[in-house]
């Protein structure tokens, strides 16, 4: 961490002792990450804390020079996007909203970020690069229960609605995923080509940015989407040769090329159409499976890269998942959720140390694994391990005891990995 520091231009060695201190403190503490709590297990002061969370922080520059460190470039490397739904309280907090929130299967006030991460293939690490939250949208408030529209009503939604449109004219949630992608790209390691995402970023908005980056887009379909099939037969002399031989259905899969059965019961197979949203052309996958009841369950993967292999956009698609396990470890154990300023400068400089926090966990626990057994990371196991030396060094500090007849005794590793869960 120090030496990536060092790498960074325009850094004050101030700013430089205070991230280093707070990184630490984050995967060392028990209980909500807030500046209090951070103040009770560091040297530093909640003001010093509150202080330096209004400062500026290059994140997504520290996390490009620690991915040249963490990343193997034998492996195969693609980006994922996705957001995650956060709870918040109180009623000054810029940017809360109604979002989606997926453990409660419907909208819920709270705020939103969205996260771009690095993922190695064939291990399964996955690496956040940029975190950004996504500003408040009027429009997307559920509806609320009806009632009776007088006229003095009617004319003040009417006037809401026009400064609204005024001021921010066909813009939505996807134009700030967007943004956001496009911001970071500069950041991404040069053996990207793909972009993992969910069927939510199937749209041409995004799309039309993913391609003016450079990337190849991968995703999930609904079974009603727009596709054509290609035409592939003998053209007529006179007049424009036909492209399309019909829509597609994703009930009738007839058409489609059996690939192989993946295992007994689950079959593959492959074709390439014409996407109407995309207005392009994609390789769609289709994984059908056999269920207890006999019916069978479709799933539609596409790559806008033809020439991909369906069994390559499985592979990809299988490893976008592996975000969603950031979300979860920073929402337990590194605070991703925990703050309770309502600045916005405040609230991102949290986000991001949060998650670049558990970067620098699970590098330094994948570079202390034994490479001959397969790498498993806890956490949970990983937080115990900081605390206990944490509290070890407290001890030979504060009651003067002797560090060398201390760390070097044999129980000392036992003592160190007390509590910690089972490998």
């Amino acid at each position: 961490m120090e030496s990536i520091l060092q790498q960074m231009p325009g850094i004050s060695q101030p700013q430089k002792k205070f991230l280093v201190i707070l990184f630490s403190t984050i995967l060392l503490i028990y209980g909500k990450v807030n500046f209090t709590n951070l103040s009770r297990y560091s040297s530093l002061s909640e003001k010093t804390y509150r202080r330096h969370f209004l400062k500026h922080f290059n994140f997504p520059q520290f996390n490009q020079y620690f991915l040249k460190q963490a990343l193997n470039p034998e492996q195969t490397i693609i980006a994922v996007i996705d957001c995650s739904f956060l709870r918040k309280s109180g009623k000054k907090t810029e940017g809360k909203a109604y979002f989606y929130n997926g453990i409660a299967g419907k909208a819920e006030q709270g705020l939103e970020i969205s996260v771009i991460s690095i993922v190695e293939v064939e291990t399964h690490l996955s690496y956040s690069l940029s975190v950004q939250q996504t500003p408040s949208r009027p429009q997307t408030e559920p509806p609320k229960k009806p009632r009776k529209v007088t006229q003095k009503n009617r004319q003040k939604n009417q006037r809401k609605k026009q400064a609204h449109e005024s001021s921010n004219p066909d813009i939505t949630r996807v134009d700030d995923y967007a943004k956001h992608l496009k911001d970071t790209r500069s950041f991404f390691p040069n053996s990207v080509r793909y972009l993992v995402a969910d069927g939510y970023y199937y749209r041409s908005k995004f799309w039309d940015t993913v391609r003016e980056l450079n990337l190849d887009f991968i995703g999930k379909l609904r079974f009603d989407a727009n596709l054509r099939y290609l035409y592939t037969g003998e053209q007529k002399k006179l007049g424009a040769p036909r492209k399309y031989d019909g829509k597609f259905d994703g009930q009738d899969l007839s058409r489609l090329n059996f690939v192989k059965e993946i295992k007994p019961g689950v079959s593959l197979s492959t074709l390439v159409v014409w996407s109407c949203c995309l207005n392009c052309q994609i390789c769609l996958v289709c994984i059908s499976e056999v269920q207890a009841n006999g019916k069978i369950k479709n799933a539609l993967l596409f790559s806008t890269d033809i020439h991909l292999s369906p069994e390559q956009i499985i592979e990809y698609y299988q490893a976008r998942f592996q975000i969603e396990f950031v979300f979860r470890d920073a929402k337990q154990f590194t605070g991703l959720s925990d703050c309770q300023s309502p600045h916005p400068q405040r609230l991102d400089f949290h986000f991001n140390a949060s998650l670049t926090s558990l970067n620098l966990a699970k590098y330094q626990a994948y570079n202390c694994h034994l490479s001959t057994q397969p790498f498993v990371f806890s956490m949970a196991s990983y937080k115990r391990l900081q605390l206990n030396r944490h509290l070890l060094s407290t001890f030979i500090d504060k009651l003067d005891l002797d560090p060398n007849l201390i760390l070097n005794h044999p129980n000392f590793p036992e003592l160190l990995s007390y509590g910690t869960l089972a490998a």
